[in-house]
């Protein structure tokens, strides 16, 4: 299970763990976001520290409706408690979540400030009930 917070600005945010090709490692702050389809973005500094390799390029929609190209690299995270390789778009902006990171998990939120987000393993939580 992985825990957050929901922010003064009203983000639900979690920590992560993320890890490059030769044991990079980084802890980060994501928000969480719905309306993203792919796993994970990080700035371009952090892409560099971590080394992640370069995967090419996707053309994605952001939230105005532009559609622009993106950087993609392959990177991985420590998701219920094991690592994981995921794919990782370039941004200029902060650290995402997005919805392919969540499949599988039931995500609760407490919406006030310093509510607590929680994200558990479906698997866990079927066979609890």
């Amino acid at each position: 299970m992985l825990t957050g917070r929901v922010t003064s600005e009203k983000e639900a945010v979690v920590q992560i763990r993320v890890l490059g090709p030769a044991g990079q490692t980084a802890l980060v702050e994501a928000a969480i976001d719905t309306g993203y389809d792919g796993f994970l973005t990080l700035p371009a500094p952090l892409i560099r520290d971590l080394s992640l390799p370069f995967a090419g390029t996707e053309r994605v929609m952001l939230a105005d409706g532009k559609e622009v190209s993106m950087d993609l690299y392959v990177g991985a995270v420590v998701w219920e408690e094991e690592s994981s390789e995921v794919l990782v778009l370039g941004s200029e902006g902060g650290v995402l979540l997005g919805m392919s990171m969540l499949v599988g998990s039931r995500m609760t939120l407490d919406v006030e400030e310093d509510g607590v987000v929680t994200i558990e393993s479906l698997a866990t939580v079927r066979s609890v009930n």
